[in-house]
């Protein structure tokens, strides 16, 4: 097998490929291009979107030219696969501002400088809103159309399953505008090879289909395990929702906190998908002799400092010292600001630092013995905090075993 396909199956991100002796011989003759795309339906991807840039990561490093598609077209309509539901319609400054967004995420994790690192191939980024917004509709059926089964569209299993919910005529379009996306970047960059989540696989056979039909060369298809917890949830949702890369949207701090809170069992196979590390380093970390906690930590460590940068990575680092009692910086932590007056009860201060779904859900912890102020447990919601339990005029609220919150005094 090629050196570069071995390392995507020794990190465990492959599933399905659509002809893997082929493609193994056609990158063992040189530099292949490749794409993989996202619709900027949204202001930021989340830790579930970013699979397959991680392996367009390693792919680049041996070589190999990463095409990341953002889908200012496609976005317009939104793709259906795994939705249970039509995506709400954006308007298209709206697309065009959350695909600026996503570009620099991206960047984070493929490098698309005009020069690469000596020896990564080149990578570019490409919105298929240049070659969609302007099609000629009549042209585009006559030209492209023509090529698809409907029959054979009902088949896949993205489609099955909305048609049982209902599937617009809107996003009935998509297979065939993300298989011209493959067409059109065969033809201006010569590329050979999608990548994708396993829920694309319909797409991209689709997109293979059209270029062997429109006269093409045989092009290929790699797509990645859908990446689940071993809770059997599905990666990238945390109690506060999706774990967006958006700094504003999910903090550095809480973003390493997820990582670092992820159940043993996931640890290893984690740092092999989401981080650079090199699998023989990993492997040190998956000996009896290690505690997971220091791996957990090393995860954490790494993810972070891949999104948010070195600094933050080092700030979370920091933040958590201190919120779990060591010598770490306060000022790093989740931060809010409270008018104590004279003294508030516990529940209405936990509830204005957001450490609780409900003021009944917030008494429940405190008479379990889940909530502490500066290291104190508190088991009586009727407690009146008052300021001179503040230490140099701030709180630090623990709500369970790994929320926390540093109150500010006003």
């Amino acid at each position: 097998m090629n050196e570069a396909l071995k390392v995507l199956y020794d990190r465990e991100f492959v599933k399905d490929c659509t002809n893997l002796d082929a493609l193994s011989d056609l990158m063992d003759k040189g530099p292949v291009t490749f794409y993989c795309g996202t619709d900027p339906t949204g202001p930021s991807l989340h830790v579930g979107h970013i699979v397959p840039f991680f392996a367009m990561h390693h792919l680049q490093q041996f070589g190999h030219k990463p095409l990341a598609l953002v889908g200012g077209g496609t976005g317009l309509i939104g793709d259906p696969s795994g939705k249970t539901e039509m995506r709400k319609i954006l308007p298209s400054e709206q697309i065009a501002e959350n695909a600026k967004n996503i570009e620099k995420q991206l960047r984070r994790v493929v490098n698309f400088d005009e020069v690469p690192p000596e020896g990564y191939g080149r990578g570019r980024v490409v919105n298929n809103a240049d070659w969609l917004v302007d099609l000629n509709y009549i042209e585009f059926l006559r030209d492209v159309g023509k090529y698809f089964s409907v029959n054979r569209m009902l088949t896949f299993e993205g489609v099955k399953q909305r048609l049982e919910r209902g599937l617009s005529f809107i996003e009935f379009n998509y297979q065939l505008l993300q298989s011209y996306d493959y067409w059109m970047l065969y033809k201006k960059y010569d590329n050979r090879l999608q990548i994708g989540g396993a829920d694309q696989w319909g797409n991209i056979v689709a997109g293979i289909d059209l270029i062997q039909r429109m006269g093409g060369p045989e092009c290929f298809g790699l797509t990645f395990n859908l990446i689940m917890r071993s809770d059997g949830k599905k990666m990238g949702k945390s109690e506060k929702g999706a774990v967006f890369l958006d700094p504003q949207m999910y903090s550095p701090y809480d973003f390493y906190q997820y990582w670092r809170n992820v159940a043993d069992a996931d640890v290893i196979r984690f740092m092999k998908i989401f981080t650079f590390m090199e699998l023989d380093e990993i492997a040190l970390y998956n000996k009896p002799t290690v505690n997971i906690n220091e791996a957990k930590a090393r995860l954490a460590y790494e993810i972070t400092k891949i999104i948010h940068g070195e600094e933050e990575a080092e700030k979370a680092v920091s933040a958590a010292k201190a919120a779990f009692g060591g010598s770490g910086d306060t000022s790093q932590m989740p931060t809010v600001e409270v008018e104590l007056g004279d003294g508030m009860n516990v529940v209405d201060l936990f509830s204005l630092a957001g450490l609780g779904a409900s003021k009944s859900d917030i008494r429940r912890t405190i008479q379990g013995g889940g909530a502490s102020i500066n290291g104190e447990k508190i088991t009586d919601f009727k407690f009146v905090v008052e300021p001179s339990l503040a230490k140099d005029g701030e709180l630090i609220l623990k709500s369970g075993k790994k929320n926390f919150k540093r109150v500010i005094l006003k």
